[in-house]
């Protein structure tokens, strides 16, 4: 079982030992800022996010506008506070069809052997040889833009790594004698992928997660640089930094301000991973 992973911790004793790491308690600081803002964005944003105001275009950082105006007189500061509503939106649709898709594929797969893994795994090899952004887009096109369009699409094409990585980790456990003693106590095959196998194959399903956040990230702002996320003019980070390079070489602040907060959200979900890795993974800490 150790060959493998810890089981999940839960309660006081994983927090504390997550508190313990440096870089997961910088991470965690930075993403329970940025969850707090999207959730009391109405209370902290100093304006409305979509309010225009024509006399007070292109204005730099001033007492009145913390991080200055956008081309329409809008406030940027409100903008990214709002802003990250959506992205975090995004992200959070992407992790719960991605990783339960995959663990599922591979553990299946692990599990029956045959036929039916020979299947899934194929069909996990066709979706991995696409490039994942580029199949993003076409999705998109295809699906139209939207929030949800943009995460189904990016969810749709994530999961094959944790499919083979469930994989591996699952047909190890298979031929292992832990299973064949909960196979001769009379466990069902039910019980014995719900209860013996999923838990044993979740921290590291879980430290892949954290780590491809960041990227899950950058890939909702490219959609964003794209025209292909949320609608305009709701506040996005992605499409921010869009409007912000028309205009990058006289008022540079307007592109900067959302490529800083997609920057450090990045940065603080990949600290956050490494704290958890070194956790949950037995061959760190």
């Amino acid at each position: 079982m150790s060959a493998i992973s810890k089981p999940v911790q839960t309660g006081p004793t994983f927090l504390r030992q997550l508190l313990r790491s440096p870089s997961a308690t910088a991470g965690l600081a930075v993403v329970a800022v940025i969850l707090l803002a999207a959730l009391f964005a109405p209370l902290i944003a100093p304006y409305d996010p979509t309010l225009q105001e024509t006399s007070s275009r292109l204005m730099p950082a001033s007492a009145a506008h913390w991080l200055g105006t956008d081309a329409f007189g809008r406030d940027i500061l409100s903008r990214l506070i709002y802003g990250a509503r959506p992205t975090l939106l995004l992200v959070l649709v992407v992790v719960l069809v991605m990783a339960p898709l995959g663990i599922a594929v591979g553990i299946l797969a692990g599990f029956w052997g045959g036929f039916a893994e020979r299947a899934l795994m194929r069909l996990t090899d066709i979706v991995m040889s696409f490039p994942r952004l580029l199949l993003a887009f076409a999705f998109v096109a295809i699906m139209g833009p939207g929030l949800i369009n943009g995460a189904l699409a990016l969810a749709l094409t994530s999961w094959p790594a944790y499919a083979r990585q469930a994989r591996v980790e699952t047909a190890a456990l298979r031929r292992s004698d832990y299973l064949a003693a909960a196979e001769m106590v009379g466990i069902t095959r039910l019980r014995l992928l719900w209860g013996h196998i999923l838990p044993l194959i979740l921290p590291s399903a879980i430290i892949r997660l954290a780590l491809d956040l960041s990227g899950i990230i950058l890939a909702a702002a490219g959609l964003g640089f794209l025209g292909l996320g949320v609608r305009p003019p709701t506040p996005e980070w992605g499409s921010m930094v869009a409007d912000g390079t028309q205009v990058i070489f006289d008022q540079w602040w307007v592109a900067a301000t959302p490529g800083v907060a997609i920057l450090v959200t990045s940065l603080g979900f990949n600290l956050l991973a490494d704290g958890l890795r070194d956790i949950l993974d037995p061959r760190h800490g």
